[in-house]
């Protein structure tokens, strides 16, 4: 079939972690559970979609992450030059997910209604709910608005043959998964729907949430959306690193996600 995708999750940044901050209630165990962070690079016959666009060195300083490199680093490494790519999706405006604002220059963004609505309306009054989005990157969205690259979404909507995009808000208003098809299937990105394959799977929210009602029922929508439990994909957790091959044997961090679990 034509609208085959293949899928690189792309390691990007990493933060050290308890697992009582990664569950509304915390967790009686408490060990450590860092976070990594990642883009996506969906890649057909063609053409390359990009799911959002990370942070850059300037906002891992502030936010006390760690960079383990570029985006655009490890984009290349895989040989996508990001001026080549025309479509953005971006799941969510939180600053690990909508930075790096010049990477590209030549995309139309993809990104809900509800989101934009969001982070540039009366809840950026309250520092809980604004926390974790970054003013430089809602205007630079705001400014592409203006110059005619952003396609906006409400609902359910298709990207390309093969690609769709899904609103389940919950992490914020406008938050939306990423539905691809695959050899293996139907592969969800599910970026902050779920951070954690715990937190789908044990039905236990993230702490940084808009509507714990929405986040859990969109744990629900996304198994419907995918081909098996094994095709939803979190959007932190290291473990999709070790459950899935390399994209290249000599590139780390790395992997194939629309081949199958390797663990």
């Amino acid at each position: 079939m034509s609208d085959l995708y293949q899928i690189h999750a792309i390691r990007y940044g990493h933060l050290e972690r308890n697992a009582a901050a990664n569950f509304i209630g915390g967790d009686e165990h408490d060990g450590p559970m860092p976070l990594d962070y990642f883009v996506w690079a969906i890649v057909g016959k063609g053409s390359t979609y990009i799911l959002d666009t990370g942070f850059d060195a300037a906002a891992a300083r502030r936010r006390r992450r760690t960079l383990l490199r570029p985006v655009e680093q490890g984009l290349r490494s895989i040989g996508i030059d990001p001026s080549s790519v025309r479509d953005v999706i971006i799941s969510h405006m939180h600053f690990d997910h909508a930075g790096n604002a010049d990477l590209f220059p030549n995309a139309r963004y993809h990104l809900q209604d509800s989101e934009m609505r969001f982070c540039t309306g009366r809840c950026m009054c309250h520092p809980f709910l604004r926390h974790a989005y970054d003013a430089h990157d809602v205007v630079a969205m705001v400014r592409r608005l203006f110059d005619g690259r952003v396609v906006f979404h409400d609902g359910d909507s298709e990207i390309a043959p093969g690609i769709s995009v899904h609103h389940v808000g919950g992490h914020t208003a406008g938050l939306q998964v990423t539905r691809v098809r695959t050899a293996r299937g139907w592969v969800v990105l599910g970026s902050d729907a779920a951070h954690f394959y715990a937190n789908f799977e044990q039905d236990r929210p993230f702490p940084i949430v808009h509507d714990v009602g929405a986040m859990l029922e969109g744990y629900a929508r996304m198994r419907e959306l995918a081909s098996s439990d094994d095709h939803v994909i979190p959007g932190h957790d290291p473990l999709v690193i070790r459950r899935y091959p390399p994209s290249r044997p000599d590139v780390e961090g790395i992997v194939r996600l629309d081949r199958r679990p390797i663990a």
